[in-house]
């Protein structure tokens, strides 16, 4: 199997990161996202504060973190993380 290549992070990217969190937590089904620091992952709630679906900060395949609240598949693994669409239009612009 050949080793997925990780996406390069430009300067804003790694400044918004130690700013804001340097991961992701999203809503599977409305698409509620936070940013959160390790240190406080605990605090992530198990479900979502606006509809009460899951909360997802960890891929189900690998268990690696999110670093962006447009993954739909997980940069280590590969695996699907979330469905490709939210209401009714695509999460990822086309070639991304």
């Amino acid at each position: 199997m050949e080793a997925r290549k990780r996406p390069r992070r430009n300067w804003i990217q790694e400044e918004r990161r130690k700013t804001l969190g340097d991961w992701v937590a999203f809503c599977v089904d409305c698409g509620f996202t936070l940013r959160y620091f390790v240190e406080l992952e605990a605090e992530i709630p198990p479900a979502c504060p606006g509809c009460k679906g899951e909360m997802r900060h960890l891929c189900p395949e690998c268990g690696a973190r999110f670093p962006s609240a447009f993954l739909v598949e997980c940069e280590e693994c590969g695996a699907e993380v979330r469905p490709r669409e939210l209401f009714g239009g695509p999460i990822r612009k086309a070639g991304k």
